[in-house]
């Protein structure tokens, strides 16, 4: 296993159609899953929770997708509502981050979303560290209020991102970086 500053530097993230099996076994979803649940959570309301797409189960949430977006799209070819059909399955396996923010006499919604984005990262950068390959991806069904119900989120939950897990079929090259300089100031220089 690399050390934390290598593996945190060599992340990269690869295209759900550029993985292929083998995905995480049971036991490393659950490493997984535990790593992404270690995150600041001010007030340790828990404000996200994970939906689990494995096997078949991501065909089952695709065929949901398809229908939903043939129905708002009536002029996609079918090729398009094909791709839909397959978007869950494009991966091994595909874990939806949820938030559960909600307004709360103490605790800011805003530090709630964030901590949904934590733990989303911490799934990434968990998938990594188990050697295996991740994007974090939110599309149109991120954001469908229909999508989101067929997926199993509940009102006021929102999708804070798709975490698709596989193989990489090649290393994944590296983009360009924005330069310290560009990006960062110092207080008071």
């Amino acid at each position: 296993m690399p050390d934390a500053v290598s593996l945190l530097t060599s992340r990269r993230s690869v295209k759900p159609i550029e993985m292929t099996a083998p995905g995480p076994s049971g036991a490393e979803v659950d490493t997984l899953l535990t790593i992404a649940s270690r995150v600041p959570d001010h007030g340790k309301l828990t404000p996200w929770r994970f939906i689990v797409f494995e096997g078949e189960a991501r065909d089952k949430a695709g065929t949901a997708l398809a229908k939903i977006f043939a129905r708002k799209n009536p002029q996609a070819t079918g090729d398009q509502v094909a791709f839909e059909e397959k978007r869950l399955a494009r991966a091994p396996l595909v874990i939806a981050v949820v938030s559960r923010a909600a307004p709360h006499v103490k605790i800011p919604e805003w530090e709630q979303l964030l901590s949904a984005g934590a733990a989303t990262m911490n799934l990434v950068t968990a998938a990594h560290a188990l050697g295996y390959a991740a994007n974090w991806i939110t599309e149109w069904y991120a954001y469908d209020n229909e999508a989101m119900a067929a997926l199993g989120l509940g009102d006021g939950e929102r999708i804070a991102g798709f975490v698709h897990i596989g193989t990489a079929l090649r290393p994944p090259e590296d983009r360009p970086r924005p330069a310290l300089e560009t990006i960062v100031t110092r207080y008071g220089a």
